[in-house]
């Protein structure tokens, strides 16, 4: 059934647990993600995101994770990721969309400030929920926690400068009315080099400040140690895609690694394989942020 994030945020921080968000970028993965809700008996969001049209645009594949959401057994809220404008928000919205993130988190404070609250009042004036970034959550590859760690925090005096910080996070709900909000904590989107430098402290800080629930991005590669406290000191999303896609492409090339010599390969069976995989693998993240694992 297709639902708000407002609704999968209500019960999960009414029962301590994390929802997670999958990323839809091809019929595969979001089939693989509604299979495994389903096989779980658990909700989750489907992103989709700007930087996926390379793959599927939102215009093809939107009102097939609307279909197959109002179809599904379990509840899912669709959730337009990192969007780029807020014209490509409105779009989202009427293509069905129940939840969808401005990402102006690139932009000064006070322009982020500004076109979050704008889309907040259009996007409540309809029912739908607002997610937004405040901090700086990079891509692994230059990001905190890497090889590359000092190049990037150059940019900046020191890392509570790229780390949300409490106070500001404060002003900021209260100016936009946002409903959830993406922290910086020390996670990266894509894969780890080296292990993260996470201050998961953090989050309870924030969590004294504002009482709404946080968004992890960047979430594979953690341990279910690092899991749990961060869902424990206020994680109620959590962005899951880079380790279900690897888990996909490293089930596709062991199936074919295993193949003879001049045996036949048919592409309608490569989807299927990577299907199962990505399946297996988002119902363990499943266990893990429902604090069943």
């Amino acid at each position: 059934m297709l639902v708000s994030l407002k609704e999968l945020m209500k019960d999960a921080v009414a029962k301590n647990y994390a929802v997670g968000a999958f990323n839809a970028t091809n019929l595969e993965s979001l089939t693989a993600s509604i299979r495994a809700a389903e096989e779980m008996g658990k909700p989750i969001i489907l992103n989709h995101a700007d930087v996926h049209s390379k793959f599927i645009t939102l215009e093809e594949i939107a009102p097939i994770m609307v279909n197959r959401a109002e179809k599904a057994s379990v509840p899912i809220c669709l959730n337009l990721d990192h969007g780029s404008s807020i014209e490509m928000c409105m779009k989202a919205i009427r293509l069905g969309f129940t939840s969808v993130m401005l990402d102006a988190s690139a932009a000064s404070y006070e322009e982020n400030v500004r076109d979050t609250a704008l889309i907040c009042r259009l996007a409540h004036s309809v029912g739908v929920t607002v997610e937004a970034e405040l901090g700086h959550i990079f891509s692994s590859d230059i990001g905190v926690g890497n090889g590359a760690v000092q190049e990037t925090l150059d940019n900046f005096e020191s890392e509570d400068d790229v780390y949300t910080d409490p106070a500001v996070a404060k002003d900021f709900v209260e100016r936009t009315g946002v409903d959830v909000l993406a922290i910086a904590f020390g996670t990266a989107h894509g894969v780890y080099q080296k292990k993260p430098k996470l201050d998961l402290d953090r989050i309870r800080l924030i969590r004294q400040s504002i009482d709404i629930p946080f968004v992890m991005h960047g979430g594979s590669g953690l341990t279910h140690e690092e899991y749990r406290t961060a869902i424990h000191n206020g994680i109620r999303k959590i962005n899951y895609y880079t380790y279900m896609a690897l888990a996909g492409g490293k089930a596709v090339k062991d199936a074919m690694d295993k193949m003879q010599p001049g045996e036949n390969v048919f592409f309608h069976d490569i989807p299927l394989i990577g299907i199962e995989a990505m399946k297996e693998d988002v119902k363990n993240a499943i266990r893990i942020f429902s604090q069943e694992a």
